[in-house]
């Protein structure tokens, strides 16, 4: 099958949206599929089109839509599909997923956050990541708790250092954050957070074997997003095993499930606070997240991500 993968996300980009782009597409050809990857909304004459981002990608869906009106369309739902634009814009976004045959979910959430009648077309497929081994750091030094995710304001990305900023005197916690400035603004910010807070280092974008260096060796994550379609970051923390501490979001919760014991509230520094003190003081709570992060990895493996994506393609019939 051919098939047409559009993503709002330029060749060159870091987001997340293009990596979900690149990793969707090697999965679908090791399925036998030919997939070309594609940011403009020309339609052309592919079997299916599967589009990331319902608003972002509108106008593609529709004009797949109008030439094509019998070939199958599958939307990808995102974070801000499902937190902000099927409120802020309803006919954009609604009417993409309308015009959706499948929507693709990242997470168990969302079925509640959107309406009714496309329960139906809901699937939910994973986001796989690969297995990140650990390492065993020396006792004695820093205690290194990770925020990988570029500077913007649905990441609320200065919680963790907002956390450490006042610890007892003698801890060893540091934050190190990983990501890139979405602008001047959130650089500067950044900047003068690390010139007030010795505990807090911003390392900006970096390459993804840096990524997965820090992903190996760091004691915990911080995930403090306040909306999250489905991190792919926290897919990598999984499958590295990597101790988690996150947000109470349903992006964050249809992943790590309901009963994972590392969630705080949105914004309440003061209990990412106590959770980041007892990774440092309590071994016992650090093997409690690691063995509830390790129950999940089943969820994330290229095996599975892969095992979706049929599914859900054996549900189309051949194009006439």
């Amino acid at each position: 099958m051919k098939i047409d993968l559009i993503t709002p996300a330029p060749p060159a980009s870091r987001a997340g949206n293009r990596i979900t782009a690149l990793r969707w597409a090697e999965r679908l050809r090791e399925l036998g599929h030919e997939v070309a990857i594609r940011n403009d909304a020309a339609p052309r004459a592919a079997d299916l089109l599967i589009a990331l981002h319902a608003w972002r990608s509108a106008e593609a869906v529709r004009r797949f839509r109008k030439a094509h009106p019998r070939r199958p369309i599958v939307v990808a739902l995102t974070g801000t599909d499902i937190h902000r634009f099927q409120v802020s814009h309803p006919g954009t976004t609604l009417g993409a997923m309308a015009d959706a045959d499948r929507l693709v979910a990242l997470h168990e959430k969302v079925a509640g956050k959107i309406p009714v009648r496309f329960h139906k077309r809901l699937r939910v497929i994973y986001q796989s990541a690969p297995v990140v081994p650990r390492w065993e750091m020396p006792r004695g030094g820093d205690v290194e708790i990770c925020v990988i995710g570029h500077l913007r304001e649905e990441k609320d990305p200065f919680r963790a250092a907002l956390a450490v900023r006042a610890v007892r005197y003698g801890s060893r916690l540091r934050v190190v954050h990983l990501g890139a400035a979405k602008s001047p603004e959130w650089a500067s910010v950044a900047r003068h957070e690390m010139a007030h807070n010795p505990r807090y280092y911003w390392l900006g974008e970096v390459p993804g074997e840096v990524v997965r260096a820090t992903l190996a060796q760091a004691r915990a994550m911080v995930l403090s997003s306040v909306m999250e379609g489905g991190a792919n970051v926290l897919s990598e923390a999984i499958m590295a095993g990597l101790p988690v501490l996150a947000s109470n979001i349903p992006g964050n919760v249809g992943l790590l499930g309901e009963d994972y014991p590392g969630y705080f509230p949105v914004g309440h520094t003061l209990a990412l606070r106590r959770l980041t003190a007892r990774i440092e003081r309590e071994p016992g709570f650090v093997r409690r997240l690691q063995n509830a992060i390790r129950a999940r990895q089943g969820l994330f493996t290229v095996a599975a991500e892969r095992a979706g994506w049929r599914r859900l393609l054996a549900e189309f019939s051949p194009v006439g």
